[in-house]
């Protein structure tokens, strides 16, 4: 069932954490953030609309790493009810695809809950400060393939935060899979 989170809620400060990564180390946002910003996402391994852009997600990271942005993925769903997004599959499908990030386990669910993620994918893009600046869309595919000529939305938000500290006004929030919560 497609979901969609909440328009940006500009200056909410965003909670800290501590979390597993499937590369064997263990972060906070505060080891994620970057100098210039910090992006993170919510994503799982089932969903259809995160395999649709999955490559995007990946291009779009290492472009803004390379910005000073930090960035991390992290799974929130019931992997009991969906065992393609156990934390085994998660390191496989990160291994696969040369994760440029680390990708998190949040296997209480306590993260995204604070958060307030919705779908995966949804993109959290924080300022230096680690105020929320962007809560939109990465582009406007959502599961089919992007046509050549698509806005790189996430890319430029967050280039934008990066030299502004201030996101873009206009947001189109994510569409995706619900988050799959544990009864």
């Amino acid at each position: 069932m497609a979901a969609s989170p909440p328009v940006c809620d500009f200056g909410w400060k965003a909670p800290e954490f501590d979390l597993p990564a499937t590369d064997g180390s263990r972060y906070s946002l505060g080891r994620i953030a970057g100098p210039n910003g910090t992006l993170v996402m919510f994503i799982c391994n089932h969903c259809p609309y995160v395999q649709a852009v999955l490559d995007r997600i990946i291009r779009d990271a290492r472009e803004l790493q390379a910005l000073g942005i930090g960035v991390a993925a992290i799974s929130a769903n019931d992997a009991s009810a969906y065992p393609a997004d156990s934390f085994d599959n998660m390191a496989r499908l990160a291994q696969e695809h040369g994760f440029p990030f680390p990708y998190l386990y949040d296997e209480t669910q306590a993260v995204a809950r604070a958060w307030g993620a919705e779908c995966t994918p949804d993109f959290f893009g924080l300022n230096a400060a680690g105020r929320l600046q962007y809560r939109g869309r990465l582009d406007a595919s959502g599961r089919d393939p992007a046509p050549a000529d698509a806005r790189r939305e996430l890319f430029e938000a967050m280039v934008q935060i990066a030299r502004t500290g201030q996101g873009p006004r206009d947001q189109i929030p994510s569409v995706g899979c619900s988050i799959k919560w544990k009864a």
